[in-house]
């Protein structure tokens, strides 16, 4: 049965009312707008009939109430009341009331406009729903299409819609362009399918890490992008990157991929760094090959990377110039120590090199180790720091050495074999036992001849 609230403040009203009604449909009765506001707030009655002359507040300002009312604004009212002039039935309309019965009022002639407005009601009910479907079926058409098949991610051209839309209404955000290091390198090894699982993995990673209002898709092959909402601070974006890094080489190490597979994010800001989405993926690729030339398994804000070029663009040398340059920036008699981002492209010049000359160079792996659960990480790190400044001393200019971790030191001797490498090794040993005496650290070395063949990743 259907629900109808009847509202009145004369009793005979209501009695009359339920004794027309109730035979047919559920009649709740209350004496005051205040009550049918309460009842109202609770419970979503199919039917108001209301009465306009009420005391404290009347029927008008009770419809005017109910239509404030998040999805109560729709129930039909139908207003009772004495007054039969064209004015008050003007008003009642306007108001958004579906009609009003005068009284006193004939009961058949009450029911069957209370079952036309029903009807109409459910009417529209009906044709609201079949309309929410249908909008949501043609949604969803939408966003299949617009969605990665593999991944389930947003493809470029849904991004660029959305991006250009955010930008053009003066919202700030953040742009991270990002592809997989070595991804080829997992197809080559493991087969498509594992190829598939990694990129399945990869969407996964910026789900996870996507909050609200952020937009993460695919473009293509291995190259993903999100759009973060947001003015964040250098800090935030820094740890978004960071944390997508981290969070999918623990994944690809999970899978025993031995691809040294890894990413690497270029960053650009909306709106310093374009004001539509193509100009803020350009800037957003310019600093990823940036990265992609400099180490990968890292990330670089577009406007970080244009400053480094612009620094050099402003003004223009000749070669001798350039040549003292050079050599002032060699002013150490010992091995020559890069960050690791750097020692890998020397690493691959040096492969290179080996391959055409033959020449022998041998790679050592420095690791220190606490020997027991006291050692702090600050003990690790000026033991690390030791470690590496024995190795410099130990060393000639022609040597090449980085820090991998805060346990470990790569360290490549040209020009020796395996025997000169072993007594280098254990030259540094000895150095750092010198400038660093503590029992609860100690430190092994492996080596290994570097072959030109092999690709160092």
């Amino acid at each position: 049965m259907k629900n109808i609230l009847v509202v009145d403040d004369d009793k005979t009203n209501l009695v009359s009312a339920k004794a027309a009604l109730s035979d047919i449909y559920k009649i709740t009765a209350v004496i005051s707008g205040e009550q049918a506001l309460a009842y109202i707030q609770k419970n979503t009655p199919d039917l108001i009939l209301l009465d306009i002359n009420m005391p404290d507040m009347d029927g008008f300002e009770v419809l005017d109430r109910i239509k404030g009312m998040d999805q109560k604004s729709d129930i039909p009212v139908v207003f009772l009341t004495a007054d039969n002039d064209a004015d008050t039935e003007n008003r009642c309309l306007e108001l958004g009331a579906q009609d009003f019965i005068a009284k006193p009022f004939i009961s058949s002639v009450m029911r069957a406009r209370i079952a036309r407005i029903l009807e109409i009601a459910d009417l529209r009910n009906s044709l609201a729903s079949r309309l929410d479907e249908k909008i949501l079926e043609v949604q969803q058409i939408k966003n299949k299409s617009a969605q990665d098949p593999l991944c389930g991610l947003w493809n470029k051209a849904y991004i660029t819609e959305k991006v250009n839309m955010l930008i053009k209404s003066g919202k700030k955000g953040t742009l991270f362009m990002m592809d997989m290091d070595n991804f080829k390198a997992i197809n080559d090894t493991y087969g498509h399918l594992a190829g598939d699982n990694a990129l399945k993995m990869f969407a996964e990673t910026l789900k996870d890490y996507a909050c609200e209002g952020d937009i993460p898709g695919r473009i293509g092959g291995d190259e993903f992008v999100m759009y973060i909402a947001g003015d964040l601070k250098k800090v935030e974006i820094e740890r978004r990157a960071n944390d997508i890094i981290n969070d999918m080489c623990k994944k690809i190490d999970k899978c025993k991929y031995e691809t040294n597979t890894s990413v690497s994010i270029g960053i650009a800001q909306i709106p310093e760094d374009g004001d539509n989405f193509e100009a803020c993926f350009s800037a957003a690729d310019k600093a990823l090959y940036y990265v992609k030339q400099n180490g990968k398994n890292s990330y670089r804000f577009f406007s970080e990377s244009k400053h480094v070029q612009s620094e050099r663009a402003g003004s223009l040398v000749d070669l001798k110039y350039l040549k003292s340059v050079m050599d002032r920036a060699d002013a150490n008699n010992g091995a020559y120590i890069v960050d690791y981002e750097n020692f890998q492209q020397v690493y691959n010049f040096i492969r290179r090199f080996v391959e055409r000359s033959k020449r022998d160079v041998q790679t050592l792996l420095f690791t220190i180790e606490s020997t027991n659960s006291k050692c702090d990480v600050d003990e690790m790190e000026k033991a690390i720091e030791m470690l590496e400044k024995a190795i410099f001393f130990s060393l000639r200019r022609v040597d090449v050495s980085t820090r991998y971790s805060s346990k470990q030191v790569v360290v490549l001797l040209m020009d020796a074999n395996t025997e000169n490498g072993n007594q280098v090794a254990k030259r540094i040993l000895d150095e750092f036992s010198k400038i660093y005496i503590n029992d609860r650290i100690s430190v092994e070395y492996n080596i290994d001849k570097l072959n030109g063949k092999i690709e160092f990743q």
